[in-house]
């Protein structure tokens, strides 16, 4: 199914330039907004709870920093960027008080709102405007005179502008530049998931690891195995996302490419596909998200054991042996 893409042409920057708007939480994400949409004529605060880090480095960056029910109080247009397992308390102690007729709810990630966290009023519109890219990226791309494509969505229209609203918006973070790309909370959420899962966090990482104990376990060294199944995965990866899989396989030689077809499929096979239709099937029914949410409550204890064991494997030992040599690397 073909998508939607929008342009500068296609946004009125009056919409967002009139609203007055809220950024709850300045991580990566939040300054990113934060900045662009200042620079980009918005009225702009930045939300943060009293005691917070972040506090004086939003001040420092020319930002008016004020509590997060000041912030919500004086918006009509209020974007919540704090991690997803805090949004839910956030916005009904700090937010949802201060909502008022046509004011706008706003994410960068429809985990909230798509599995029932977060319930927002039906006098409110409700958008998602979400970068493709990290924080820096999009606040490195903005200054650069570019910008990272963003998905914009809406699931709730009380106004009958909430449209409109939400691609000026975009405008205001630079995404315009590059293209907006109409979709769903429902789409966004659940393919960003099972992108992080199944391809780019949780099946790479295991992938790259499955690779590194085949070899040690076959008695080679350590460090040729981080080399081969590690290091060079960066350079794989670039050429591809440079211009596409047919240029990395012009790059690389004759004999890596003939490898990729015979025993790209004895690893990623029927198998390997079922595998990933349970991930899906999951994060469609809700049952990861519920998951999710329950090891926050418990302190994060499942979650806090993984990263303790991967922390501890021999690979990320030698990586940090390995990158030492890397005086390109920043520290």
């Amino acid at each position: 199914m073909a998508v939607t893409i929008y342009h500068e042409q296609d946004v009125d920057p009056r919409i967002i330039q009139g609203r007055k708007v809220a950024i709850i939480g300045y991580g990566s994400q939040g300054h990113a907004h934060a900045l662009n949409l200042r620079d980009s004529g918005c009225d702009v605060r930045v939300g943060l709870r009293e005691g917070s880090p972040s506090w004086k480095v939003a001040e420092e960056a020319g930002l008016r920093v004020t509590t997060i029910d000041q912030a919500a109080e004086e918006a009509d247009f209020v974007m919540i960027l704090v991690p997803d397992e805090k949004q839910a308390e956030v916005y009904e102690r700090h937010i949802a008080p201060h909502l008022k007729e046509g004011d706008a709810l706003a994410f960068a990630h429809g985990f909230n709102v798509h599995y029932g966290f977060i319930k927002p009023p039906e006098f409110v519109d409700v958008v998602m405007i979400a970068p493709k890219g990290p924080g820096h990226i999009v606040r490195r791309q903005y200054t650069e005179g570019s910008g990272v494509p963003d998905l914009a969505c809406v699931e709730q229209d009380h106004t009958g502008s909430a449209w409109d609203l939400a691609l000026s918006y975009a405008w205001g973070l630079g995404g315009a530049r590059s293209g907006i790309i109409k979709s769903t909370f429902k789409d966004e959420t659940e393919e960003d998931l099972f992108g992080e899962q199944a391809v780019l966090c949780g099946g790479l990482v295991e992938m790259i690891k499955a690779g590194f104990e085949t070899l040690t376990e076959a008695g080679y060294p350590p460090e040729l195995a981080y080399f081969e199944v590690y290091h060079e995965m960066k350079m794989i990866v670039d050429l591809m996302y440079e211009s596409g899989i047919h240029f990395m396989n012009h790059s690389i030689s004759n004999t890596a490419e003939y490898g990729e077809y015979y025993a790209g499929p004895k690893v990623i096979n029927d198998e390997s596909r079922r595998a990933m239709r349970e991930i899906l099937a999951r994060i469609q029914d809700g049952s990861f998200a519920r998951d999710f949410m329950d090891d926050c409550a418990n302190g994060h204890a499942w979650l806090l054991e993984q990263r303790r064991k991967i922390n501890e494997h021999e690979i990320e030992r030698t990586g940090e042996n390995i990158r030492s040599m890397f005086s390109w690397i920043k520290k």
